[in-house]
């Protein structure tokens, strides 16, 4: 089926701006909890991506290769998010106090902590607004 944007060109450019958009944005997801970016800035970047692959190949493309529901998503994110914040609040600290983990498979490299699962779901959140918007507006 042919798409209004049409072009050998865009199409061509459109497969290699989105895998390199979406490597960025789990870049961004995983620097965010030690440095700028995070879960907001990752979503974005993502929502670009998908935006102009819907552009390109059509939000039905897009719908395909998510295969889930991007309100689905929103709903996840908010409790990721949320439940992050439970953690601490199970041990005794205050609620979204930090907490950090060394797990053995990294070798120390990195540690992992409730502030990674707190971007993680506002990336699921930002990202499941923008796709939902992004999809109803180019159905339409």
């Amino acid at each position: 089926m042919k798409h209004a944007m049409d072009s050998y060109i865009l199409r061509a450019a459109t497969r290699l701006l989105v895998g390199l958009m979406l490597v960025f944005a789990a870049y961004l997801l995983f620097r965010g909890h030690n440095a700028p970016g995070g879960g907001f800035s990752a979503a974005l970047v993502a929502g670009t991506g998908f935006a102009l692959f819907a552009i390109t190949e059509g939000p039905a493309a897009v719908r395909r290769a998510l295969r889930i529901d991007p309100r689905s998503w929103i709903a996840w994110g908010l409790m990721l998010a949320l439940g992050s914040g439970l953690v601490a609040a199970a041990t005794g600290r205050p609620y979204l106090t930090g907490l950090w983990w060394m797990p053995d498979w990294l070798d120390g490299a990195t540690a992992v902590g409730t502030p990674l699962l707190f971007d993680g779901g506002v990336f699921l959140v930002v990202l499941g607004t923008i796709l939902t918007l992004v999809l109803k507006l180019e159905e339409d």
